[in-house]
C-alpha cells in the first residue's frame, strides 16, 4: 500500500476508496495540483473551502466531471467497479472529504510528497493522541 493510499484510507475510513482516490490524487500532482485544476476549472472558492479550516463547500458531480474530465473519471469508475457518473457522485461527496483530511491546518502542502507526509503524520498524531 503506497503512502497516499495509507493516508487516504485513514482519512476515509476505507482502504477501497482511499487507493482509488489516491491515484487520483498522485496523477493530479497531489493535493496542491488537484486543488490548481479545481482553481483552474473556475471553482476555486469551493476548492479552497476543502483546505480551509471551516466547513467545505459541496460540490456536484457535473462540477467534478466538468474539472476532472470524462477519462479520469472513468478510470476512477473502473477503481470502484461502477459506471462514470456514479464515480462522479461518490467523488463530489469523498473528495471534499479527503483534501479537508489531508490539509488539517488549512494549508496546502508547499512541495509535494514530502509535505504531504508530514499532513499525513499530523492526521495519524491526531487519529492517535487526539
Amino acid at each position: 500500500m503506497s503512502l497516499f493510499d495509507t493516508l487516504a484510507s485513514q482519512v476515509l475510513g476505507s482502504s477501497e476508496q482511499g487507493s482509488a482516490l489516491s491515484g487520483l490524487l498522485e496523477s493530479q500532482g497531489g493535493v496542491a495540483g488537484l486543488i490548481d485544476k479545481f482553481q483552474n476549472g473556475g471553482l476555486g472558492e469551493i476548492a479552497q473551502s476543502w483546505v480551509s479550516t471551516g466547513g467545505n463547500l459541496p460540490i456536484s458531480a457535473e462540477q467534478i466531471q466538468a474539472v476532472l474530465g470524462h477519462e479520469t473519471v472513468a478510470n476512477v469508475a473502473a477503481q470502484f467497479g461502477v459506471d462514470p457518473e456514479q464515480a462522479a457522485n461518490t467523488l463530489s461527496s469523498l473528495l471534499p472529504q479527503l483534501v479537508d483530511g489531508l490539509t488539517p491546518n488549512g494549508e496546502l502542502p508547499a512541495n509535494g510528497n514530502g509535505d504531504l507526509l508530514s499532513a499525513g503524520l499530523d492526521l495519524l498524531k491526531g487519529k492517535l493522541f487526539g
